[in-house]
């Protein structure tokens, strides 16, 4: 048998707050001489060099695109009760898949792959006052904060680079006008001149352990 492919949630990151629903999908096409069965699977993701895991043994959703060759899907499916993991445990994860040929083989990847679980960030913004003056100046703040696993809350998220960003009224892009760094409670605090309508908003690109985050455009009346 040979494992073609391993996609964990689309590709993206596992992003988990800290109580709230969540689900992701491991989606694992393999090939064999005999064809995949869809009658035993077994799929895990668990933290590199730790026991926390979340895994499932049973039978997935395949769907066949040839004799040969199937793709395999399982939907994990979190509910406010399931138990996060430690702050300690964000980072990269293996991904264990294990299925059967139609002539009863077993493959196992071995956990070869990893993907990252991450604690969600959050991000907002203020800008004001509203309306300004053409040419006046114009304060900008905000807080970027992320899940504690530990507290089941969230918490600022200190001395991290911030991207102020910028939308002309208009357009469909924002520009990067300058970087600021959070202090020691997350906040975020910063003046520009005023020279346009348009919409500004925070973007956090995101660490190792925590998800990249954008505050929603917040909009200005130039005058």
């Amino acid at each position: 048998m040979v494992i073609q492919k391993v996609s964990v949630n689309g590709g993206k990151p596992i992003v988990l707050g800290t109580s709230q629903a969540e689900s992701f999908t491991i989606s694992v096409t393999a090939s064999d001489d005999s064809g995949i069965s869809s009658k035993l699977a077994f799929f895990q993701i668990k933290r590199e060099g730790g026991d926390n895991y979340w895994s499932y043994h049973g039978t997935p959703t395949c769907t066949a695109s040839s004799a040969t060759t199937s793709t395999c899907k399982l939907t994990f499916k979190l509910d406010s009760g399931w138990g996060v993991p430690r702050n300690t445990l964000a980072g990269p994860w293996k991904v264990v898949v294990q299925l059967q040929s139609k002539d009863g083989d077993l493959y196992n990847n071995g956990g070869d792959i990893t993907h990252p679980v991450l604690r969600r960030g959050k991000l907002s913004v203020d800008a004001g006052p509203e309306p300004v003056t053409k040419g006046k100046s114009l304060k900008v703040t905000g807080k970027l904060t992320r899940a504690n696993w530990d507290k089941r809350t969230y918490a600022g998220y200190t001395n991290q680079p911030v991207k102020l960003q910028f939308r002309k009224a208009g357009t469909s892009t924002y520009t990067t006008v300058k970087t600021v760094r959070t202090n020691s409670t997350g906040n975020l605090s910063t003046t520009v001149t005023a020279s346009a309508d348009g919409y500004w908003r925070w973007a956090f690109a995101g660490t190792s352990t925590t998800s990249a985050v954008n505050a929603a455009g917040d909009y200005v009346d130039v005058r």
